[in-house]
């Protein structure tokens, strides 16, 4: 075991320009993504809220090294300590307040080093180095310098990277099969005929399917569920994560109800979940910024959400955002004001069914996730300290996947 400096275990510390990558024109070739500090949550870097970028920009932006997969993004600024590991087929480039960080494949491993940045000491260590009167941030040489603990030898690394590694690749498979469900789902939802144009004879306001911003009672509990912003994803039903805190303003919801953000970007940008994680009969808060959209008795709970996904729909709701610029917002009342065409009622019943034991489905998956990296945060610190033996971290895996 020897104390090295993070520059040590590198090949490449690199430094990003310092400018955001313009976004690619509608109709140029996309030649990758974006990735600043929203794009890596959770130990992970997120393609879906990333910007394509366009050829020209991807060559600037990668001029002093192109990423490449088991290259490591550190965020050094806004916040300080985010972590993620490019995996294969990722196509990036940095966007502001990241560094690039490329593991020396004869001194450590990649999946270690992902793993080690995200430790509680070394974390501890990099926002220590932190500074800024307005916003802490680290320096590129701070970072180069670091003086990290002891490592164990490659081979060890190899046999933590991997037990770790097995806990991000089944998250991985239970998003992907999330993701699945929801395609599929999607074609189902425009076989219903909603998102077509509705024609004269079948055109019926949106109200009879759904209502927007129900009448709910105030939570009875001190603290109840609170549901922001960023929770909210792009591209997927499924609300990760959310906290506990005293009841303030802020629109109710229950089990069922999906939520839509009202304000620009987020609603440009897709942001909406579908809320099932909860107890029966609780009730939720969230950000002011959302609109919640409850299917009405008789149509299935989930058409709420891929109204919200719908395409036309989103057209509508943006159409319609009023304000400033850069602070417009959709009143739930304009939303509202939208018709389809009135669905099958057969056809509805069946999309209920299987939309139905689909979300059930990727409920328990998202369950299972979260319990996959509540168990990966706990063994992350004993085995990169070496409290607990990679053998022993194996069973418990085992068990878990």
């Amino acid at each position: 075991m020897t104390q090295l400096t993070l520059a040590d275990l590198c090949e490449l510390v690199v430094d990003c320009k310092n400018r955001t990558p313009p976004e690619a024109f509608p109709g140029e070739e996309i030649a990758g993504f974006s990735i600043g500090t929203p794009n890596i949550i959770d130990g992970r870097i997120r393609l879906s809220d990333a910007k394509p970028v366009s050829r020209e920009t991807f060559d600037t932006w990668t001029a002093r090294a192109v990423p490449q997969a088991g290259d490591i993004v550190l965020t050094r600024e806004a916040p300080v300590g985010r972590v993620g590991r490019i995996e294969e087929g990722m196509r990036i480039c940095l966007g502001q307040r990241t560094m690039l960080l490329r593991p020396k494949e004869q001194r450590t491993d990649s999946r270690f080093l992902h793993y080690f940045l995200l430790s509680p000491t070394v974390q501890d260590m990099l926002h220590s180095q932190a500074s800024g009167s307005t916003v802490a941030h680290l320096r590129v040489a701070q970072v180069r310098d670091l003086r990290i603990p002891a490592v164990p030898e490659l081979a060890e690394q190899r046999r933590i990277g991997a037990v770790l590694g097995a806990l991000d690749d089944k998250i991985a498979v239970n998003e992907r099969t999330s993701t699945t469900y929801e395609k599929l789902l999607q074609c189902r939802y425009a076989e219903l005929g909603l998102a077509d144009e509705p024609s004269a004879e079948r055109a019926v306001p949106v109200t009879d399917l759904l209502t927007f911003n129900p009448k709910v009672a105030k939570p009875s509990a001190d603290e109840p569920v609170y549901v922001d912003m960023a929770a909210l994803q792009t591209d997927r039903a499924s609300i990760p994560a959310w906290t506990r805190r005293a009841p303030k303003s802020g629109p109710r919801f229950m089990n069922g109800d999906t939520l839509l953000a009202r304000i620009t970007p987020c609603l440009e940008n897709g942001k909406t979940g579908y809320v099932d994680f909860m107890e029966d009969g609780e009730i939720g808060l969230g950000s002011t910024e959302f609109i919640v959209m409850r299917s009405l008795p008789g149509v299935p709970g989930e058409l709420s959400y891929f109204l919200a996904r719908d395409s036309r729909f989103r057209a509508h709701a943006i159409r319609n955002m009023a304000g400033t610029s850069g602070r417009q917002r959709v009143s739930a009342a304009d939303a509202a004001n939208y018709e389809v065409n009135r669905p099958d009622a057969d056809a509805l019943a069946a999309f209920g069914r299987e939309a139905s034991a689909a979300f059930a489905h990727m409920k328990s998956l998202q369950a299972e996730s979260r319990t996959l990296t509540t168990l990966r945060a706990t063994l992350l610190p004993q085995l990169i300290s070496g409290r607990l033996r990679v053998k022993n971290a194996e069973k418990v895996v085992e068990d878990a996947t």
